[in-house]
């Protein structure tokens, strides 16, 4: 019962970094990722839907995407939902082709995106300690319940506080590597 909890516990906790690690391949870095664009919702037909289901996305070279859509009549769709983004980015229409050039960062933007990507870095914080917090509870309810021992509750508190700190470790160096990749020009 308890090992099913602490495994559970490792594994709500491994998705909250696997999280935070999908919102860092969305931040811009100067380079080109179809990552930056592949979720961008695109209003078709009064549907919105996922970039990456409606066209390909490519690397053209270092600061060049390609969209090649896979229906001709959804190109106007995509370059307008590619251009409202909060990404800065002008894509470039060439008949049935979008091509979206990334700009160059400035030292004022790369400051900006460091000051998102420590924001999200908190959040996963939080979400890790939110995690404990929920089995520290059920813990402390099998506790009332008579169903565990006080050594076993605080076995699995000193367990369950490691397990934490490990995943707040991987968020911090997650995020000094990202800083430090965003802050190299």
């Amino acid at each position: 019962m308890l090992e099913d909890l602490k495994k559970d516990c490792a594994v709500r906790m491994g998705k909250c970094i696997v999280q935070f690690q999908a919102d860092l391949k969305k931040m811009r870095t100067g380079r080109a990722h179809p990552s930056l664009i592949e979720n961008l919702k695109v209003d078709f037909y009064g549907a919105e839907s996922p970039l990456q289901q409606m066209a390909n996305i490519s690397v053209e070279d270092a600061r060049t995407l390609v969209v090649s859509p896979w229906d001709k009549s959804t190109v106007q769709a995509i370059e307008k939902a590619i251009y409202k983004s909060e990404l800065g980015l002008t894509p470039n229409t060439a008949g049935a082709v979008i091509r979206v050039p990334l700009p160059a960062l400035t030292e004022e933007r790369r400051r900006d995106i460091t000051k998102v990507v420590r924001g999200d870095a908190e959040s996963a914080k939080v979400a890790v300690r939110n995690v404990r917090r929920d089995v520290l509870q059920d813990v402390k309810e099998m506790l009332k319940e008579k169903l565990i021992s006080q050594d076993d509750e605080k076995r699995v508190q000193d367990e369950v506080q490691k397990l934490t700190d490990r995943h707040v470790a991987e968020v911090d160096q997650t995020l000094a590597a990202k800083e430090k990749e965003i802050m190299q020009v």
